[in-house]
């Protein structure tokens, strides 16, 4: 089957393409990972299953990232936050459900804040996050670089290594370790007054599981159900954990309404 030509949306002069279900509420919105694109594995399940559903159904990929315009190296959490909030402000109404893989958990958490900052959080009815890595950019991969690394982002201002997912190298800026200090949610308690649902794999080389559990230690207030897979890996894009995931997002939007 042929993929449906994405539409564009300008925000601040790039174009930030996405793809758009119309449906019942809650609608759910597609949050992808560090590098990911909306064509992705997880996505396209979701979307499946909305539109099996009659459920409306969002997602995007963010600037730099595959049919966006702009370029990855110049991308950071503020300015993918951003992009994020001006599609979900556009093209969504009634509650959501934001379902983050990976950075896109660190995007959905930070989207909470900001729609709670401006009198919106009833947008957001529940959250998915898969492999969440909030914060990873001080939390994850700062403690672990090594000297090189370090010299290369003072004076080049990024460094490259090689990536388990794409043939081209991944590229880490200085600006993206800045500004995700700036972005960091994990240093406090975190309100977000919705149900949410942790998937965490087990297995997984990237984020490891203790990053989970910390997480929930910094939802105190919240409703937080935390799944444990004993074989997932980074990706949770095993027939089981595409059933795991689709499980969750039920359950959520029945407790959203």
């Amino acid at each position: 089957m042929t993929e449906t030509p994405p539409d564009f949306l300008d925000v601040a002069g790039t174009a930030i393409a996405f793809r758009h279900l119309d449906g019942k509420v809650p609608g759910i919105v597609w949050l992808g990972g560090f590098r990911s694109d909306m064509l992705g594995t997880k996505a396209e399940t979701l979307s499946d299953w909305a539109e099996r559903h009659g459920r409306a159904f969002l997602r995007h990929d963010y600037s730099g990232h595959g049919e966006s315009g702009g370029a990855f190296a110049d991308g950071t959490i503020s300015k993918w936050l951003a992009e994020s909030l001006a599609v979900f402000r556009k093209f969504t109404h009634g509650r959501q459900i934001l379902v983050g893989s990976s950075m896109g958990a660190w995007i959905a958490l930070r989207m909470v804040e900001e729609l709670r900052k401006s009198g919106e959080g009833e947008r957001v009815g529940g959250l998915v996050l898969l492999a969440p890595a909030p914060d990873f950019v001080s939390e994850l991969m700062e403690p672990q670089l090594n000297e090189a690394q370090r010299r290369d982002l003072r004076e080049k201002g990024f460094f490259e290594e090689p990536s388990e997912y794409s043939p081209e190298p991944n590229v880490y800026t200085r600006a993206l370790f800045e500004d995700g200090r700036k972005n960091r949610v994990m240093t406090g308690p975190i309100d977000t007054h919705c149900p949410i649902h942790i998937l965490q794999g087990l297995a997984d080389p990237d984020v490891p599981h203790s990053h989970a559990l910390k997480l929930v230690s910094c939802l105190p207030a919240d409703d937080v159900t935390l799944s444990l897979i004993p074989e997932g890996d980074h990706r949770l894009s095993r027939p089981q954990d595409l059933d795991m995931l689709l499980r969750a997002v039920e359950a959520i939007s029945a407790q959203a309404g």
